[in-house]
């Protein structure tokens, strides 16, 4: 059987090739709605298919969106992940996810991999990006949108959400049970200061502890992000005769690790220790009890992201603030923090 071509489908319309190219492609100019609908269905009864390969090759574009995270097993990565697939499916774009596990050298070898395959946009979480990755951006003069996080290295277009913000929400409400102070499980001593969500987490507990006249000596405990080494740290802190009635995680991950090692060691939560976290994970729910956490809007997010990324206008010079797109964040009120 003879591959149907474009100019089978244009035959059938009655109008030009080019007309079909501009109904495929949505532009670059317009088509009056009588003929777009003639030509959508010459394309369907003649089940014509795009030749994606020879487009991008013509365009210098293809109809994919690489996506970076640090590491897609992580729950709020997946999650995120997952949004900006949706977002971008509606938009008719496909994404390719590439995880970084928080190397310098994986990161640069997806933003090599991605851009050499001239993908729409790049939308990258980076846990403080490297002096070698934002060359890298610099140099291919990419549509780049940073997520999650807006790393220090590069000046860049950022979606974000407010993360001081949330956490001192957080640790004011603990406060607000009666905790003599809260303590923090933030991130490893060589957590990205600037743009970092985590240390962010940890500025807005260290404000809201400050603005209750608390203390944060001796009270902020180095974990990595993920469930199991903060469950090993918990086993260690909360087997202390002095240990905290209170603790404020930076992401929801760290806090199922606490959690768990609550329940090893017969604390009752939240009756003998209460908990909160930050992200909101769908896991937050099914915990046992479940865990007082921020949300963001990661589905808004997502688009935001996606929109930006694909906007002919997205690398227009502009001052920082415009260039910076922040969500609030929510308190999302469950068992773990003692509330009914």
């Amino acid at each position: 059987m003879a591959k149907v071509t474009r100019d089978d489908v244009a035959r059938l319309a009655g109008t030009s090739t080019a007309v079909v190219s501009y109904v495929i492609n949505n532009g670059p100019r317009p088509v009056a709605p009588a003929t777009r609908e003639r030509v959508l269905a010459a394309i369907k009864d003649l089940g014509y298919r795009p030749d994606r390969v020879a487009q991008a090759m013509a365009s210098r574009r293809t109809d994919l969106i690489g996506m970076i995270v640090p590491d897609a097993r992580q729950p709020f990565f997946a999650e995120m992940a997952h949004a900006v697939e949706q977002a971008a499916a509606e938009r008719g774009k496909m994404v390719l996810v590439g995880n970084s596990d928080y190397r310098d050298e994986r990161e640069v070898h997806y933003l090599r991999a991605f851009l050499g395959m001239r993908v729409s946009g790049l939308i990258l979480v980076s846990q403080g990006m490297s002096e070698r990755a934002a060359s890298e951006i610099e140099a291919w003069d990419a549509r780049i949108v940073l997520l999650h996080e807006r790393p220090e290295a590069i000046d860049d277009v950022a979606v974000v959400t407010d993360d001081i913000g949330g956490a001192q929400l957080a640790t004011r409400h603990l406060l607000e049970h009666g905790h003599e102070y809260v303590a923090c499980i933030g991130g490893v001593e060589n957590t990205p200061s600037v743009g970092d969500p985590v240390a962010d987490h940890v500025e807005g507990w260290r404000r809201a502890m400050q603005e209750a006249g608390r203390s944060v000596e001796g009270r902020l405990i180095e974990a990595p992000y993920n469930r199991y080494d903060a469950y090993t740290v918990a086993l260690e802190v909360l087997a202390r005769p002095d240990r905290p009635t209170a603790i404020f995680c930076a992401t929801d991950d760290q806090a199922i690790g606490v959690l768990r090692a609550a329940r090893e060691l017969r604390i009752d939560v939240p009756g003998e220790l209460a908990v909160a976290g930050f992200d909101d994970v769908k896991e937050a729910a099914l915990t046992d009890p479940p865990l007082t956490t921020i949300a963001s809007d990661r589905p808004a997010m997502a688009r935001a992201a996606v929109d930006l990324v694909l906007d002919d206008g997205l690398r227009v010079a502009g001052s920082r603030r415009e260039r910076l797109k922040q969500f609030p964040s929510a308190l999302v009120i469950r068992r773990s923090c003692g509330c009914r």
